[in-house]
């Protein structure tokens, strides 16, 4: 709740979180009670986004209660001791603003875009939701019922989306990156009104969020307000350690198949366990990020694209990915679709061809050069997006990198060379390490057998 007491006991002036970066725009603050906070300035417009991210996730997740993030995340918009629920969209939408919230394995998020005078009401609404949410089973078994519903649309009526479900348990053996982020239907039909109420009373607080503030703003005046707002809030005093089940070795390679008539392009994927960006140390991750581009990236540049599509004719389409920001051990993945007649087996075959390729013969300097240049404009382009630049902060900050991680992520990709991507690319392709799937139609199912 929020308490007169610990009001009056706030300091004047929030103690500094990080030291001074190389970008001017963006300042930091951490509020007495635990919060920290971004700011980032961009006076192109009148307008602002006001985020607050929780360190927690669906991998932060209690036993057999899979959903309870996403479900609390649906929660949030119920009402609190002051507003009606629903009245805290309605008041963001009068103020012609917009807000939206979103769950992964590693953070929740709360978001609004409204004119930068606004600013003060957003603090005041989010900071009211986050110790003071009132719920009833009313609200919960409504609620329930959309979540159900969600993953009904999303993943039980999508071959696709139970393919990758499917494909995630397999990947990880042990950590909690296997179990959907919305939950498996069976337990989100048992997640009660005290689930929710125990999740939220002990990771919605303070010192386990992070404030992010992008726009026409001036720090000072953020961090007055964060402190008039969010100030009060009593820290959480029962935060776990943030400590997750871990990998045991993996020794052998998985395989799966999923046979749907509603599958009507099939395609072979294979994702490898591969490591996460890590504080003062994203080397590795940024070589695999450059590799994930050389190898599947635009079809018109990448090996990938430009062998299997353009060259040979045998793919529809090619692509590899990877994402860093992640608080453990991620993927690498990589995907073919074969043109019509050319069977997955085939596919897998190009596929192993054109990693062996990369393994055997690199990376030729310009198109080295060439995509390095694609990576920098991605950057640069990505900072024109308000919205965009505070999600960066947001889920590499609630992911264990730091502000100082993030503005020096664009010069540790562009100092990646022939040599690291090789060496990251021997570390991850390691068969024993991978999921290789085939999502197909019955009638190619059983030609394979």
């Amino acid at each position: 709740m929020r308490l007169a007491p610990l009001a009056a006991a706030i300091m004047a002036v929030a103690s500094p979180l990080w030291a001074a970066s190389g970008d001017d725009t963006v300042t930091t603050f951490t509020l007495p009670n635990g919060m920290n906070a971004v700011v980032i300035e961009d006076n192109r417009a009148p307008v602002v986004v006001h985020m607050v991210w929780y360190n927690v996730g669906a991998a932060d997740e209690p036993p057999g209660k899979s959903g309870i993030a996403h479900f609390l995340e649906h929660l949030m918009f119920k009402g609190t001791d002051d507003l009606e629920p629903g009245e805290l969209g309605d008041i963001v939408a009068a103020q012609g603003g917009s807000n939206n919230a979103f769950t992964s394995f590693d953070y929740t998020g709360y978001f609004q875009r409204v004119a930068s005078d606004r600013l003060g009401l957003m603090m005041e609404l989010e900071a009211d939701r986050m110790r003071d949410l009132v719920l009833d089973n009313e609200d919960m078994l409504t609620e329930r019922d959309v979540v159900l519903e969600e993953r009904a649309q999303r993943t039980d009526s999508s071959p696709g989306g139970q393919f990758q479900e499917q494909r995630a348990a397999l990947q990880y053996l042990n950590h909690p990156y296997r179990i959907p982020i919305i939950g498996w239907q069976h337990e989100i039909e048992q997640l009660t009104l005290q689930d929710a109420l125990d999740f939220y009373d002990v990771f919605y607080a303070p010192n386990n969020a992070t404030l992010i503030v992008a726009g026409d703003v001036d720090p000072a005046e953020v961090e007055a307000l964060a402190l008039e707002h969010y100030g009060p809030i009593a820290p959480s005093d029962s935060l776990p350690d943030r400590v997750r089940p871990s990998e045991p070795p993996q020794i052998a390679p998985r395989r799966l198949t999923l046979a749907d008539d509603r599958v009507s392009n099939p395609y072979v994927i294979r994702t490898y366990l591969a490591p996460e960006r890590d504080a003062g140390a994203q080397e590795t991750a940024a070589a695999l990020t450059i590799l994930a581009q050389v190898l599947g990236g635009s079809s018109q540049t990448s090996i990938m694209g430009r062998t299997l599509e353009q060259d040979e004719g045998v793919a529809l389409y090619t692509s590899a990915f990877y994402s860093g920001t992640s608080l453990d051990d991620t993927t690498f993945g990589v995907v073919v679709l074969p043109v019509p007649g050319r069977s997955l087996e085939q596919a897998e075959a190009d596929m192993d061809r054109m990693i062996q390729s990369v393994l055997d013969n690199g990376i030729d300097d310009a198109q080295l050069e060439r995509i390095k240049t694609q990576v920098r404009a991605a950057e640069i382009y990505g900072r024109d997006s308000l919205q965009g630049r505070a999600r960066g902060y947001g889920v590499a900050l609630t992911s264990g990198l730091t502000v100082e991680d993030v503005q020096a992520w664009p010069d540790v990709l562009d100092a990646v060379t022939e040599d690291d991507i090789i060496a990251a690319a021997r570390q991850v392709f390691d068969m024993r390490q991978s999921v290789t799937g085939y999502l197909m139609r019955p009638e190619a199912e059983e030609a394979t057998q």
